[in-house]
């Protein structure tokens, strides 16, 4: 193999994800996503409009305003919601997915809603 073929071939085995695998950064997105927070905003921005900080808090039940500020920077970062600042007093920043983001929700949501459907048979297998 040639040098630069060499090269295209690593590039490549670098590229491809593998969750399994301990240093693969899929890892850190699958944390993201899965996590409590960001697993609920993901599902309360499915709706498809855009959600202001406080219209987010109330529908994510429990949610502190320092962990939905962190949680929204991490969604942000990973290229999962859109976050839109008006230049207004006060300040009013909107909140969207992406369409990357959509298509992380929808796995979310299909998800939950496997855990809603099932939840009597989970209790039951928690409290045996």
């Amino acid at each position: 193999m040639s040098p630069a073929a060499d090269a295209q071939a690593f590039l490549d085995r670098a590229q491809r994800a593998n969750v399994m695998a301990a240093d693969c950064p899929s890892r850190v997105v699958l944390q993201h996503v899965t996590s409590r927070w960001g697993t609920l905003v993901l599902l309360a921005l499915l709706a498809g409009r855009t959600l202001r900080f406080s219209e987010l808090r109330r529908r994510v039940g429990g949610v502190s305003e320092r962990m939905l500020a962190q949680t929204l920077q991490v969604l942000e970062g990973d290229g999962l919601i859109s976050r839109h600042a008006h230049q207004v007093v006060p300040p009013h920043v909107d909140y969207a997915l992406t369409p990357l983001g959509a298509e992380a929700a929808e796995r979310v949501l299909a998800l939950a809603g496997w855990i809603e459907a099932n939840l009597p048979r989970l209790l039951q297998a928690r409290a045996a």
